[in-house]
């Protein structure tokens, strides 16, 4: 009887350490989960941050901002479900919104700078990635609902508009320098090319930008007409001179 009553203490005693570590086991698993979907929101609020602190080198609209820290409140709140005793996450979610609240009254019908026009490839390169990513996010948030498709489109157009901008802004500025150091061809090339990318589009800076490329275009083929034309004719003088100077003598 004796023995019979220790092995099922055993029997039990087995169970509860078995049963302990698989609680156990399970508890450390959904910890580990908890820490991973903690990180992916944190990586996600320190890109955002990260876009919203480029508001002072492109212009964004308020829609964007608004987009982009609505982005942000809504990892917060995602983090706020998994850890509700974190009391700093809370009053960052009261910021946030906050911050979105007044980015609605003050950039209504404004936007947070004026257009810069890039120095340099480098730079004209960097504001493309960065309104490259601007888009993703805006086409992310409107695939996800968090943006209303008339927002969207406008936004995405307004984006798109900018790309252009700084592309053809680049060109231009490019265009001047290869001038200034008489490269004429390839800056004749690099309008054309500018040209041919706003040739097809209706906007208004898009027709105003083609007179402006068409006139700088026109300015430098006569430019270099006028030069082919004058290299001409001081090598028509030349074999003038030469040919006086080689010509018979006359016997008198």
């Amino acid at each position: 009887m004796n023995i019979a009553l220790i092995a099922g203490l055993c029997v039990i005693l087995l169970g509860l350490i078995v049963g302990y570590n698989i609680l156990a086991q399970q508890r450390k698993q959904i910890e580990s989960h908890k820490r991973q979907e903690m990180a992916k929101h944190i990586a996600v609020i320190d890109a955002t941050e990260e876009l919203i602190g480029n508001a002072h080198n492109l212009p964004y609209s308020g829609t964007l901002l608004v987009c982009l820290n609505k982005k942000i409140l809504d990892s917060l709140k995602a983090m706020y479900e998994i850890d509700d005793s974190d009391k700093s996450i809370k009053q960052r979610i009261s910021a946030t919104q906050a911050q979105i609240d007044q980015i609605k009254q003050s950039y209504s019908n404004r936007e947070s700078t004026s257009f810069k026009v890039p120095d340099n490839d480098r730079q004209a390169i960097s504001m493309l990635k960065l309104v490259k990513r601007l888009r993703s996010v805006v086409k992310a948030e409107h695939s996800k609902g968090r943006l209303a498709t008339q927002a969207f489109v406008a936004e995405n157009a307004r984006l798109e508009k900018m790309q252009l901008k700084i592309n053809i802004e680049n060109v231009i500025k490019r265009a001047n320098d290869a001038k200034q150091k008489g490269q004429m061809g390839t800056a004749q090339q690099l309008l054309k090319k500018a040209i041919d990318v706003v040739s097809p589009k209706t906007d208004d800076y898009s027709q105003e930008m083609k007179k402006h490329l068409e006139q700088m275009h026109s300015d430098i083929t006569h430019t270099l007409n006028t030069g082919h034309e004058k290299l001409q004719s001081e090598q028509e003088e030349e074999r003038s001179d030469l040919d006086e100077l080689f010509a018979p003598k006359k016997k008198w």
